[in-house]
């Protein structure tokens, strides 16, 4: 038994990180403290304004720990490593793991290339970003081959140089073909030299370039040539003129401001690069409820800077946080020079900061917007459906169906729907065992029968286990059956229900003579259902789903069937060998033609396999 009054008696009075653990050992909070004894003890006082969100967590304590740090900083980044790690209940936590691109241009080859990335590594590359659209970045990229004409292959060009032929790039004239060597190192760097002006915002060079090069190309009657510089000038103009804002002082800094309720945050950061505006991005904040704004700002910045791979200069911040000296000096470590975080009163940033609430307030109020027509068509389609069948909750839904062409190949689907959602990850397939021919009853009952005997027996394992029910594949059942189909199935779906004692209710999905959804049999009527409601789309939704996951498997299983080699009629040569042989010789024809040493050299071959290919085909000609 965990002893409070004693363990909290042992709490040093140094920097470290505390570890709140409930009665089922599942850590719920995890915090920094300068003094781990006043920290701690802080929590298990009565009356000190705490708020209920965290009165609640205390209640919850079963057990803490701590951790002792050599400072402050340091418990800082461990705190950071342990709430990515465990992710505590009541943590304030970034729900978005967002990595945004970056142009990296490989400066430390002796022919540079400009590539798409997501992390910044120390591999002595120049990286530009981050960005906020990966198309945009695509784009650049694009139109940065088209202007200098760097190359894009992943070739070691010390050693292959004049080795293989020149590729398409170099035909269509957007690469220089360094390869074959029809362009010198030193030129090739003024190109790249071209390239860094240009990703660091030096258009009017390129602009002033592109533009004498169309006068040339039409003075000269090269029309196709100076519409093709007219297009690359436009879109560099383009791209020039993206640019939203200016800060006079060029420095890179992020804008940061949050808006919240009483239960969401959602936190807005505007990107500023080189003094320029590039992008905004917003940010969900859980486990907020009761929680202060600046409580959720100092949360933000420690989670989101502990894993983005670029720093800004300076961080602008809607409201003061604490610790701020020491995030000061962990940002600053983690970049490798001067991070400053400043809150502004007056001027030109806090106009920022003030547009950056603004756009986190439009989000949140779009989003509970959003949220509530979802929910109209989930959750309140499942009400309806449950009011129209007199049932007092629905929250799971299995709806099945069966797929066959003639009788070939029987499949069952089984599509599951949770508060209206599909849960695709509850979706089984069966593949029909016991029933020859177009009998869809037969196949239907099949079905079920194995669904739910299956579940039955998972859930005695896991009672023998003292396990919950979560851990099993087939063990949740549903509190609503759906059947693809009127009377006849509903009627097989009661029957395997009562032999296996279960009491589920289930209902038909009734179709028209065009096939579409028409409604609903339960208890032997047919209820008609308004068309236009939520509770009939959301019964069409199920009943397409249901069909095409059953359309789909029965393909798949298909396809199969009809895809064969004759080396699949050869002992000693399953897949693997049967890739390996093609991928050798290309052609049934050539290994036909093949000698027993040729064969042995095909990957994966050995002796009897190949003796066995040998003597299948040369014995079929003797024949």
């Amino acid at each position: 038994m965990f002893d409070f009054q004693e363990e909290l008696k042992k709490l040093p009075h140094c920097p470290g990180v505390y570890i709140m653990h409930d009665a089922n050992d599942n850590i719920i909070y995890v915090g920094k403290a300068i003094n781990l004894h006043n920290r701690v003890r802080s929590y298990f006082r009565k009356n000190i304004g705490r708020g209920p969100q965290i009165d609640k967590m205390v209640t919850l304590i079963a057990r803490f720990e701590y951790i002792v740090t050599d400072s402050e900083l340091e418990a800082l980044v461990l705190e950071n490593n342990l709430i990515k790690e465990h992710s505590p209940k009541y943590n304030t936590m970034l729900k978005d793991d967002k990595t945004y691109p970056y142009i990296k241009v490989t400066v430390s080859e002796d022919y540079p290339r400009v590539l798409f990335c997501r992390q910044m590594k120390k591999d002595r590359s120049r990286y530009f970003g981050p960005y906020t659209s990966a198309g945009a970045v695509k784009d650049t990229i694009e139109l940065i081959n088209k202007l200098f004409c760097l190359r894009t292959c992943n070739r070691n060009l010390s050693k292959e140089v004049g080795g293989e032929r020149a590729c398409l790039n170099y035909h269509i004239g957007q690469c220089l073909a360094p390869c074959q060597g029809k362009i010198t190192r030193e030129e090739y760097q003024e190109q790249v030299k071209g390239t860094l002006a240009f990703l660091n915002g030096n258009y009017q060079d390129t602009l002033k370039e592109l533009e004498q090069k169309m006068q040339r190309a039409s003075e000269n009657l090269e029309f196709e040539e100076a519409i093709r510089y007219r297009d690359m000038y436009n879109s560099v103009k383009q791209i020039a003129s993206k640019q939203k804002m200016e800060e006079s002082d060029g420095e890179d800094k992020d804008i940061i401001a949050l808006a919240c309720d009483d239960r969401d945050a959602v936190v807005q950061v505007f990107f500023v690069r080189g003094g320029k505006l590039i992008g905004r991005e917003h940010f969900y904040m859980a486990h907020v409820s009761e929680t202060p704004k600046k409580q959720i700002l100092l949360d933000f910045v420690k989670q989101f800077y502990a894993g983005t791979p670029f720093i800004p200069r300076e961080l602008i911040l809607q409201e003061e946080i604490e610790d701020i000296q020491v995030i000061e000096q962990w940002l600053t470590e983690r970049k490798g020079s001067r991070v400053y975080i400043r809150i502004p009163k007056i001027g030109a940033k806090e106009k920022l900061v003030e547009l950056a609430a603004k756009n986190a307030m439009l989000v949140l109020s779009q989003d509970k917007e959003r949220i509530r027509r979802e929910e109209g068509r989930t959750i309140g389609a499942v009400k309806e459906i449950a009011s129209l069948l007199g049932l007092e909750e629905v929250n799971r839904m299995e709806a099945f169906d069966i797929s066959n062409i003639s009788g070939f190949a029987n499949v069952g689907s089984m599509v599951v729907f949770e508060k209206g959602k599909p849960k695709k990850s509850d979706y089984r397939k069966f593949k029909i065992k016991t029933v020859s021919g177009p009998d869809d009853y037969a196949c239907m009952k099949e079905v079920l029968t194995r669904r739910f005997t299956h579940g039955m027996e998972e859930r005695k394992i896991l009672d023998d286990k003292e396990l919950e029910n979560e851990f099993g594949s087939f063990t949740k059942f549903p509190d609503l059956l759906m059947m693809d189909g009127g009377r006849g199935q509903v009627n097989i779906a009661l029957q395997v229900l009562e032999e296996l004692r279960l009491n589920i209710p289930v209902c038909g999905m009734v179709k028209d003579d065009n096939h579409n959804t028409r409604g609903l049999y339960f208890n032997n009527k047919e209820i008609d259902i308004d068309r236009r409601s939520e509770g009939f789309k959301l019964i069409t939704r199920i009943q397409d789903e249901a069909h095409r996951f059953a359309i789909e498997y029965h393909r798949s299983l298909r396809s199969k069937a009809q895809v064969k080699s004759v080396l699949d009629e050869i002992p000693g040569v399953g897949p693997m060998r049967r890739k390996a042989l093609m991928k050798h010789f290309t052609s049934i024809e050539e290994i036909k033609q093949a000698e027993f040493e040729t064969l042995l050299e095909a990957e994966g071959m050995n002796r009897a396999a190949a003796q066995s290919v040998y003597d299948f085909f040369h014995n079929q000609d003797k024949n």
